[in-house]
């Protein structure tokens, strides 16, 4: 794969504990949340694209008291060529750069939590991007 990262920042972030009664309900149905995470691209001149990964917390059942978390994550990266097939430029964008950023990405989230009063948040350490890429192909 030919491409290098030369630039990675926090594009938005949103993190909102609306309350005192949604921090304690939180502490206690941290399970009711799940992860998602999302990639984007845009190109943003010749070669150089910017690919976007964002994480954050929903939750798995309804209820007025919830928190709202979500990183975006803006990696930008340069093309080695400019005869890149569609197929190696997805695998590059939704491979390749999530998984070299997943763990910083994953750091910047866990420390939110825990300076939050959450030290009990559980994050996966790795996520299999090929098998989620291998999956959107299927849908």
């Amino acid at each position: 794969m030919n491409y290098k990262i030369i630039g990675k920042y926090i594009k938005d972030l949103k993190f909102n504990i609306p309350n005192p009664k949604t921090f304690f309900l939180l502490s206690k149905d941290i399970s009711n949340y799940k992860i998602n995470i999302d990639i984007e691209s845009a190109q943003v001149k010749q070669n150089i694209i910017e690919v976007l990964t964002s994480l954050s917390l929903t939750t798995t059942k309804e209820s007025s008291e919830k928190i709202e978390t979500k990183i975006i994550y803006s990696t930008i990266i340069e093309l080695g060529n400019n005869k890149i097939e569609k197929s190696e430029m997805e695998k590059i964008i939704l491979i390749n750069v999530p998984n070299e950023i997943y763990l910083e990405l994953r750091q910047i989230f866990i420390f939110l939590f825990e300076n939050s009063g959450f030290k009990d948040i559980k994050i996966n350490e790795t996520v299999d991007f090929e098998k989620l890429y291998e999956m959107r192909k299927i849908q």
